[in-house]
């Protein structure tokens, strides 16, 4: 059932908004029990909030409540030789949520990306149900992936060694 949200609006942020979008932030790592896991600082929010490559939209309500936002890096992709956006984030809080709030978010990031046809690339845990419910009826293809990543306390042991770990490859 779809609950009545008060008039939204979404709107660009800018480092003026750093505090916001850092609350929301730690509300949506909270939620997904990841908030140990947020070093961002607002002093840092307010500068990735310069950078025209980060973009974060906000979706406010008609006093100026925040209820969301949504969270993209444009940068550019190898293999297609043309810049994507990365969609980091997008949250919604709870007392907002089945209102057309996320809807609204992903169709303006959609907007952004239209006129140069980019491509919107985003991860989503596997138990996300929800999440990968909501993207299905966006139209966003959803296919099975296992993401890696190398943290610098797991990699500093091969920094030291030689390339190839002192072993001549073969030709």
């Amino acid at each position: 059932m779809t609950r009545p949200t008060p008039p939204v609006t979404i709107r660009r942020v800018g480092p003026e908004d750093a505090t916001t979008v850092l609350t929301l932030l730690r509300e949506l790592a909270e939620h997904q029990d990841q908030l140990q896991h947020v070093a961002v600082t607002v002093n840092r929010w307010r500068e990735l909030l310069s950078r025209e490559d980060v973009i974060v939209l906000l979706a406010e309500c008609d006093d100026g409540r925040p209820v969301g936002y949504v969270s993209v890096v444009r940068h550019l992709n190898l293999w297609a030789c043309r810049d994507i956006l990365g969609l980091d984030d997008l949250y919604v809080r709870p007392q907002a949520r089945n209102g057309g709030v996320g809807q609204m978010l992903m169709t303006e990031v959609a907007r952004l990306a239209a006129p140069e046809q980019l491509v919107i690339r985003w991860e989503v845990h596997r138990d996300n149900e929800a999440a990968q419910r909501f993207y299905t009826r966006l139209g966003a293809g959803l296919t099975t992936k296992v993401i890696a990543g190398w943290a610098p306390h797991r990699y500093a042991g091969h920094t030291d060694e030689q390339p190839s770990g002192g072993v001549t490859p073969a030709c």
